[in-house]
């Protein structure tokens, strides 16, 4: 297993230090500075708890936790009564919206997941457990594929600690099947995929997928996400070289893929995902593919521009028709690390 495996940058948590305050990890950077007039965001901070507990499970140390600390609490302030959450807040910590995404309140739950089966302390497990438990129902409506694979990100991390939990064995299948039926909606052999059109974070709906299998056992599951992973993988390969769907017009059925911007967050999630099908199969061509996507951050892209700063432990913020934005905000950076920590947690 230890064969042919990737030369990785160490792990490196400094810039993601600098770029957090009492309040939270700011979402944007003027280069490398913290932009304070652009504030904070519950997706940005939800996945930089990710971080800290996926780091924590390798590395235990007082810094991570301290940041969780400060994440986690952020995720708490955010979250509303009713158990929706805002997602926009300004520096002078004002909520900036009046209600956030249904993608932001996904993105809690993962995280709040992945608090539930850490290492972290129990303190943290029992907080990050109360703000799931109040935002789960709302994840359950929502209309949003994305939502809902978060939703099973967090679901199977809860579930891994309360295994004897029905209920949440239950919430998984439900999300799965809203999952499956737009599938069989939207897909055709030409098409293999969920909606008419591929945009964002396209990779969490099979890494759900291959999540709930790996629980499961159902090989629907696994044949919707390898149908699924296959056929965005193939859209995303340009000559041997990962090369992720720009945001600048996305890819819609019929139409012409997008080549720029490019954005980090698209080979994380892409690289994740091709290691939960690699944890879930145990095929080696799943991880031969993961480290494949990774290199995009190392300087293997259409541009041949190394993304991701070793010096700084920064990454810029993806590669637009003229070379790379040098802005270095929270998103690319955490997305890195989320996909650098599950590289590393399959080594080990």
């Amino acid at each position: 297993m230890k064969a042919n495996l990737l030369q990785l940058p160490p792990i490196k948590l400094d810039y993601l230090v600098s770029i957090t305050d009492e309040t939270g990890i700011f979402q944007h950077s003027k280069y490398a500075i913290p932009n304070r007039k652009e504030g904070y965001t519950t997706d940005d901070n939800a996945r930089a708890l990710i971080v800290c507990a996926k780091h924590n499970r390798i590395h235990r140390n007082s810094k991570t936790a301290k940041l969780a600390d400060i994440y986690l609490s952020f995720l708490y302030y955010m979250q509303m009564k009713d158990g929706r959450l805002h997602n926009f807040l300004g520096y002078d910590r004002r909520f900036l919206d009046d209600v956030g995404s249904d993608d932001s309140l996904g993105r809690t739950l993962w995280a709040c997941g992945y608090v539930i089966n850490s290492n972290l302390d129990e303190e943290k497990k029992l907080l990050a457990k109360e703000v799931f438990d109040k935002a789960l129902p709302h994840a359950l409506t929502s209309t949003s594929p994305r939502t809902k694979a978060f939703a099973v990100l967090g679901l199977s991390q809860y579930q891994r600690t309360f295994s004897n939990d029905q209920t949440l064995s239950q919430r998984i299948i439900e999300l799965i099947k809203q999952l499956l039926k737009l599938y069989t909606k939207s897909s055709s052999d030409e098409w293999r995929w969920f909606e008419a059109y591929l945009t964002y974070s396209n990779g969490r709906l099979p890494q759900a997928l291959f999540e709930a299998y790996e629980h499961f056992k159902n090989e629907n599951y696994l044949q919707v996400a390898k149908d699924s992973f296959d056929f965005i993988l193939k859209v995303q390969m340009r000559n041997g070289i990962f090369s992720p769907i720009g945001n600048n017009g996305w890819y819609k059925k019929g139409g012409l893929k997008a080549l720029y911007d490019q954005q980090s967050v698209e080979a994380s999630c892409m690289a994740e995902t091709a290691l939960a099908a690699f944890r879930a199969t145990h095929q080696s061509n799943f991880r031969t593919a993961a480290q494949t996507i990774f290199t995009w951050f190392l300087g293997k892209n259409t541009k041949g521009l190394r993304v991701y700063n070793p010096n700084t432990g920064s990454c810029y913020d993806g590669i637009t028709p003229e070379g790379l934005n040098l802005n270095q905000g929270a998103e690319a950076t955490v997305t890195y690390l989320l996909a650098r920590l599950d590289l590393e947690m399959i080594r080990s």
